[in-house]
């Protein structure tokens, strides 16, 4: 069953064959959709136009979501490739290293602009430039991680997740007129290499699957089938939301009880 057919994607953030944007790729593709590509500079892309060409994808496009200029070029190469797109997918995210480790409050005023502009204002910027070209029924979609409670370790990046949750409520409020949807999902922990930049990724990873109701991890093919679902008619109603793709673990108080 193919949700998205005569449906085009356009997707941020591919890094490579284990990031969460390749399995939404992967998701929207097998569901009918043509897909257009954007990854971040040079270092990414022996990684990202072989992943384009293993699903005949031809629109490979470098930017950099922290330039104007750069935004407004894959704007127009967009523009002339496909005419109008009915999904944009924007799953970026970056924290300098030393932010992520020790104490919150040593964050830098640098670091924290910099975690702000690539994680969370770069989703408001493409909204803006692409608004012209999304079609009415459209799906706006960016990648969270809870923001209302604390995760040690994700410091800065913790507090730009809760930005992006409240600038998705924003922006769905602006398009909402235009018949365009924006949502998150937010994902449990997946061996990305954005995640492994956190220090204390690996003990959260370990632990994951004994504290979820569900005794599961998250992959990227389930965050990829939940992108479909938001991205298709089937979510028609649904804006402004976080949708949690994360066994459950969103909910829990306390580790599961366990026979003694």
């Amino acid at each position: 069953m193919s949700l998205l057919e005569g449906k085009t994607a356009l997707v941020f953030g591919v890094a490579n064959n284990r990031s969460i944007a390749w399995g939404i790729t992967q998701a929207l593709h097998k569901h009918g959709a043509t897909i257009g590509i954007s990854y971040a500079g040079e270092v990414l892309e022996r990684r990202a136009k072989p992943l384009a060409e293993s699903i005949g994808c031809t629109f490979v496009e470098p930017c950099d979501i922290t330039k104007d200029e750069e935004i407004e070029q894959i704007v127009a190469k967009a523009a002339d490739k496909f005419g109008q797109i009915d999904i944009l997918v924007h799953s970026i995210a970056f924290a300098n290293r030393e932010e992520l480790i020790g104490p919150y409050y040593n964050t830098s005023r640098e670091g924290f602009h910099l975690a702000m502009d690539i994680s969370v204002f770069s989703f408001t910027a493409l909204a803006k430039a692409f608004q012209p070209m999304i079609r009415p029924g459209g799906s706006l979609l960016t990648i969270t991680m809870q923001s209302d409670r604390l995760f040690p370790g994700y410091n800065v990046m913790g507090v730009a997740k809760a930005a992006l949750d409240a600038s998705v409520m924003y922006l769905a409020n602006d398009f909402g007129p235009q018949g365009i949807r924006v949502n998150a999902i937010s994902a449990g922990p997946i061996r990305t290499l954005a995640a492994m930049g956190v220090g204390t990724f690996k003990r959260m990873y370990k632990h994951f699957a004994e504290m979820a109701p569900m005794r599961q991890n998250v992959t990227t093919e389930d965050v990829g089938n939940a992108a479909v679902f938001l991205s298709s008619d089937l979510a028609s109603k649904t804006t402004g939301e976080v949708l949690f793709v994360d066994s459950g673990i969103n909910f829990m108080g306390a580790p599961p009880q366990t026979e003694d």
